[in-house]
């Protein structure tokens, strides 16, 4: 399939050389292939509402489609760095391209703002714009045990993703007090799952945790529904967006869905810390989309923009753009700034903390009337 690469500039820079001040950004997104859920959405922030200067400062986007590939994801990066000069990557939406991209951006010692909760070293060059999966099962643990369940069954993602939310619930079972009984993995290209499903429900666990992302979250949940499963469903945050509703229909009502705070921001709390940020991610968003367009990886573009308009002023009294001095300077800036609201939560990145959101930061939600409400626990 054929690379998607465009640059967003002013319409007066199309016709000109950049200047040497310009900030480039490269951003790997996955715009077709199974990821293209996810990816769509950040793509439409960053076409439709991302500014076109942050501290006085032309800011070039350069975004290309990865097609859920990680061989080219990673074929992106390496272009980002040699030809566009860029002083930061972001992406990609899926974890194991973000995960083949991590190691290039290393090299190029350029941050890499990921935008799935891809697993690398702390001290990396790599900087998670989602919530760590042990945060997110946070909220899915105490509704499990406030809800009586003793027992679990996974079905997920026989690839990173899938591996680290496994890993999440089995911490999580060991704290909460709950049994994992079945565990099914499969690919993330595969159409059906009706073999994993079968023994999940033989297994007959009070709950399944389903991880999955984007338009693929809602198979596996119908694979199991049809094979007569009654129990508790609960999908990750990577499913907190309308397709889980367009695709799984009548048939996903009451599957609970852990998520930022962003994808309900008219539903939190006035004294919610993210709960200002939110609404405005939802009302730009909205008013360039659509209504009801709101999902969980817009946000984390939304979010980008403010990593962005800290870290950019911030280097800028360091280092000229497009210099080795000035890509260290934005590293620096996020490691230093303390803690920062965002519209997904409160982050608070360190030297040692590249994950950076709190156990606080989840909210649990329930699939009522095709719609996301939340989930009190």
């Amino acid at each position: 399939m054929k690379l998607l690469r465009k640059t967003i500039t002013a319409a007066a820079a199309l016709l000109a050389t950049a200047a040497f001040a310009d900030v480039n950004v490269g951003i790997s997104l996955s715009l077709t292939g199974p990821g293209s859920g996810l990816g769509i959405p950040m793509n439409n922030y960053y076409t439709k509402s991302f500014p076109k200067t942050i501290g006085g400062e032309k800011v070039n986007l350069i975004i290309a489609d990865d097609a859920t590939d990680p061989g080219k994801g990673v074929a992106n990066v390496r272009r980002f760095i040699t030809e566009d000069k860029v002083d930061v990557i972001i992406g990609s939406t899926i974890t194991p391209v973000a995960a083949a991209i991590a190691p290039v951006a290393a090299e190029s010692k350029t941050v890499q703002l990921a935008a799935s909760p891809v697993g690398v070293p702390d001290d990396s060059w790599t900087f998670r714009l989602p919530q760590g999966n042990d945060v997110m099962m946070h909220p899915i643990m105490q509704h499990m045990k406030k809800s009586g369940v003793k027992t679990v069954g996974f079905i997920g993602y026989t690839d990173a993703y899938g591996e680290l939310w496994l890993k999440a619930l089995n911490a999580a079972a060991a704290e909460g007090g709950f049994k994992v009984v079945a565990v099914e993995r499969f690919g993330r290209t595969d159409t059906s799952v009706t073999p994993q499903a079968l023994k999940l429900v033989s297994a007959n666990p009070d709950a399944i945790l389903v991880v999955a992302t984007g338009s693929g979250a809602a198979m596996p949940e119908l694979n199991i529904l049809e094979r007569g499963y009654k129990g508790k469903i609960y999908q990750t945050h990577a499913a907190a967006t309308p397709d889980l509703m367009r695709i799984g229909g009548k048939a996903v009502e009451g599957t609970y869905v852990v998520s930022g705070p962003a994808v309900i921001a008219d539903q939190l709390p006035d004294n919610h810390p993210s709960k200002k940020l939110a609404i405005d991610f939802v009302s730009k968003y909205e008013a360039a989309v659509g209504p009801g367009t709101r999902n969980q990886f817009a946000g984390h573009a939304y979010d980008s923009q403010i990593v962005l308009e800290y870290a950019i002023p911030y280097a800028l009294k360091k280092a000229k753009p497009g210099t080795p001095e000035f890509r260290a300077a934005i590293k620096e800036a996020l490691e230093t700034k303390g803690r920062t609201i965002f519209s997904h939560g409160v982050m608070n990145w360190s030297p040692t903390d590249h994950w950076g959101f709190t156990k606080e930061t989840g909210v649990l939600l329930k699939v009522q009337d095709g719609k996301f409400v939340v989930e009190p626990i």
